[in-house]
């Protein structure tokens, strides 16, 4: 598996990011839900709630894929 200029495996890297960026919208959908209900709109309001799940749970299934990668020989040497 190829490892790039951060030390990281291609993949490792690249869940890494996503989890970053699931991780970082779904604190900025809490506003989002606070401007919704302001705003009167329930209905938008828990879109954004069904959204933030949805990144929570991304978030979580990179952690478990990392988790299961630093076991292993394909984490690359800034993982183990």
């Amino acid at each position: 598996m190829a490892t790039g200029e951060t030390g990281f495996d291609d993949v490792t890297f690249d869940l890494i990011s996503v989890q970053y960026h699931a991780l970082k919208a779904g604190h900025d959908y809490g506003q989002y839900v606070r401007d919704a209900r302001n705003a009167e709109r329930e209905d938008i309001a828990q879109f954004f709630e069904q959204v933030m799940s949805e990144d929570s749970a991304r978030a979580a299934k990179c952690h478990e894929f990392l988790r299961d990668l630093s076991g292993s020989e394909q984490a690359g040497p800034a993982v183990t």
